[in-house]
């Protein structure tokens, strides 16, 4: 109610870019003080038992995510660890630093419950941020961290270009996402192309088996895809043997929105939040279906409720991502999640949250989620 009331009268009247570097700031600032850090971490860190889950060879305090986007320059992880994030998906990272698309670039529609963005991938690159990951705490008690890449915009080759971020990030990754989704890189999405795909995939394979990695590596696509794209790339997967994939990145799809014309509404950049929702929930729930349960799976768009992520679990998501429902929700977010989540857990008698991955999907070969997406990147 305090953080409803201070977005309504204050944050919403300034830039929305602005605010996210003043309150990313800020929080960075609390998280450096070790006794106000061990306090939050005390009070808002996911204890429940019921929210652990273990995918990618990892163990997650929580599925509940933070998703790319919100730690551009991978600065701030172990800061938004302590809000309750069960991980923090950093990036996307580009190979070289870039400014990102010009004049504003992030508008809220709050009466959509959505942002738009044309960020356009704005950061200091792929050196920058591997000075910061290198120094993180690993191991137990450290937040699980993973390294979304992208491409530089003027960079001629795309796959070299992946590479440079990929040696440069990797080792200080737990697990790696190749972003071939955004709408605010020109060509980008052409990558999602089986062929293309596939060859930045082997490319993405040769550069880790060079640096001696086994990790796991997922991709992001878009929610406006085909239905037959979405299979043909869930088909890739499975052949390539890829950890899992992340469904789904921002759509532009203007429809999309109860009232496009509305004032305030940009004519270009990607939709988050409320009006995703819906096609990302489909697009994963048919992932799901062609994969037959074999790939680990990352929900993400229009997550705004515990009650929501609950539905993507069931829908077959071993963990989620949220930063649209977050940007709304304010700072108490993701432990309110948490806690809806272990209570949906225990109000259905089972042991851990991911006891329900894939339980309303249609009952045929589905894997232990446990395992699923356990091959070596």
């Amino acid at each position: 109610m305090i953080y409803r009331l201070l977005y309504t009268h204050l944050l919403s009247r300034f830039d929305a870019e602005r605010v996210h570097r003043l309150t990313t700031r800020g929080l960075i600032a609390v998280d450096r003080i070790p006794a106000l850090r061990r306090l939050l971490r005390a009070l808002l860190a996911p204890r429940d038992p019921r929210l652990r889950v273990r995918a990618l060879g990892l163990d997650f305090p929580s599925p509940l995510g933070l998703a790319a986007g919100f730690d551009k320059e991978a600065a701030a992880f172990d800061a938004f660890a302590t809000l309750g994030f069960g991980y923090v998906e950093v990036g996307t990272i580009t190979g070289e630093g870039q400014p990102g698309n010009a004049g504003t670039r992030v508008f809220r529609l709050p009466r959509e419950r959505a942002l738009v963005n044309r960020m356009g991938f704005p950061n200091a690159g792929a050196a920058a941020a591997q000075a910061r990951l290198r120094g993180r705490a690993r191991g137990a008690g450290a937040p699980v961290v993973g390294v979304n890449v992208g491409k530089t915009r003027r960079a001629q080759d795309a796959a070299a270009d992946y590479q440079a971020s990929v040696r440069a990030l990797a080792p200080h990754a737990d697990y790696l996402v190749l972003n071939v989704s955004s709408p605010n890189t020109p060509g980008l999405r052409d990558m999602q192309a089986v062929d293309q795909l596939a060859a930045l995939i082997a490319a993405v394979r040769a550069t880790l088996a060079e640096a001696s990695l086994a990790l796991p590596l997922l991709v992001k696509i878009a929610p406006d895809l085909s239905d037959e794209d979405v299979d043909a790339i869930a088909d890739l997967a499975l052949r390539e043997r890829l950890d899992g994939l992340i469904a789904t990145n921002t759509t532009i799809d203007r429809g999309a929105l109860r009232d496009p014309r509305a004032p305030g509404v940009p004519p270009e950049g990607g939709i988050s939040g409320a009006p995703v929702r819906a096609r990302a929930l489909a697009v994963l729930r048919r992932l799901h279906a062609r994969t037959e349960g074999r790939l680990t799976l990352i929900a993400v768009g229009g997550i705004e409720t515990a009650d929501d992520a609950w539905e993507r679990i069931r829908a077959g998501a071993t963990l989620v991502q949220a930063y649209t429902g977050f940007v709304y929700g304010g700072p108490l977010w993701p432990w309110r999640v948490n806690r809806g989540l272990a209570r949906l857990a225990r109000e259905a008698a089972l042991a851990s949250v991911q006891d329900a991955v894939g339980a309303d999907a249609p009952a045929a070969r589905v894997a232990d989620p446990a395992t699923s997406g356990a091959q070596a990147g």
